[in-house]
């Protein structure tokens, strides 16, 4: 079983910044974490995927977010991060973290309990 726990949500002032973790605990025969992701549902709206990165590196980002979020990830901590810049108030959801791994016989998929972040002045 996989289980993840993301940290570092709050409120920021739009241009600010925050820095979301996601650290996964791994019980039984599972090899990889791949991807794991970040997404985020703000209230009266779907949850839609921010960001992901696979265990070789690539990564997706969803329009609104480019060339202000990072994703990034320590494989041997099996650890994700989200940098976020220069946030705006739209960019106020809960977050939640994601990964997909293989359990035999099949994909499983894993959240975390979320993260708040909220964006105002």
């Amino acid at each position: 079983q996989v289980q993840l726990v993301e940290s570092g949500g709050g409120l920021v002032q739009p241009g600010g910044s925050l820095r979301l973790s996601c650290a996964a605990s791994i019980s039984g025969r599972i090899f990889d974490l791949n991807p794991m992701g970040w997404y985020r549902q703000a209230p009266g709206k779907q949850r839609e995927l921010v960001a992901s990165m696979s265990s070789d590196g690539a990564t997706n980002y969803i329009d609104s977010v480019k060339g202000r979020f990072t994703i990034s990830r320590d494989n041997a901590k099996k650890t994700v991060y989200l940098q976020m810049n220069n946030l705006k108030p739209e960019d106020t959801a809960v977050y939640y973290c994601n990964a997909r791994y293989y359990s035999f016989p099949t994909f499983l998929t894993a959240w975390g309990q979320g993260t708040r972040v909220t964006v105002s002045s």
